[in-house]
């Protein structure tokens, strides 16, 4: 069975910036699980932030909290570890969570804390992708579980 690297408040598990979680409901979890072996990270968690914590943004390069305080390196340290764990499993893709500064892939915040979305990624998600993973998003989940093995290769 193949590997998925999945953020982990996608799982359920509550370490999004807020204490609590982004749970897929029980159906998509479970067709994930009957595809895939799922390694579950939050990049964020492993970087060293505590849950709950301050939101943060990216602002080109450096990840800031709300408060002003620049996280960039706890970012870059838990890209290190999502990466790691792609590694470690055989990962080829992963699923994480939209718009985040860590995981968002495509699409995240400007850095403003107003809400507005800019092309981009976060810090997590272009390591992974610099390493040749390929990213979904929750709002690509059909995607993902329609992909043939030899599609994946």
């Amino acid at each position: 069975m193949e590997s998925l690297l999945i953020s982990a408040c996608l799982m359920g598990f509550n370490c999004k910036y807020s204490g609590g979680s982004n749970a897929l409901s029980s159906e998509s979890l479970a067709a994930l699980r009957a595809r895939y072996r799922l390694i579950p990270v939050c990049p964020e968690a492993a970087g060293g932030l505590p849950t709950p914590r301050v939101p943060s943004e990216r602002q080109g390069e450096k990840v800031v909290s709300k408060l002003g305080q620049d996280v960039t390196e706890e970012y870059r340290k838990g890209a290190e570890t999502a990466l790691y764990l792609a590694r470690r499993y055989g990962c080829t893709c992963a699923l994480l969570k939209e718009r985040s500064p860590s995981c968002g892939s495509g699409a995240i915040y400007d850095g403003s804390f107003t809400g507005t979305l800019i092309p981009g990624d976060g810090v997590a998600a272009q390591a992974l992708k610099s390493h040749g993973l390929r990213i979904y998003g929750e709002g690509n989940l059909e995607q993902l579980l329609s992909l043939s093995r030899t599609e994946e290769q």
